[in-house]
């Protein structure tokens, strides 16, 4: 299956701004993540196609996954 991730902030750096990713059927975002090499303390915000999202749900062909840092400032 297929899936569009889409990447923010510091999570870009040598990655890019947005990716297709291949994977089996039955995977899940925690998945993406590792395969990305992102620490899981490094994700505040996981969505899926738009939505509140869980790093064990399991994906479907053609979802996207959005993945946001901490973001710090003031």
């Amino acid at each position: 299956m297929s899936i569009k991730v889409r990447l923010f902030a510091t999570l870009r750096n040598g990655r890019g701004k947005e990716l297709i990713v291949n994977l089996e059927t039955n995977r899940t975002p925690k998945e993406v993540i590792d395969g990305l090499g992102i620490p899981e303390e490094d994700v505040a915000i996981l969505l899926v196609n738009g939505r509140d999202g869980v790093l064990d749900q399991l994906l479907n062909d053609g979802d996207t996954v959005s993945i946001f840092p901490p973001v710090g400032g003031g």
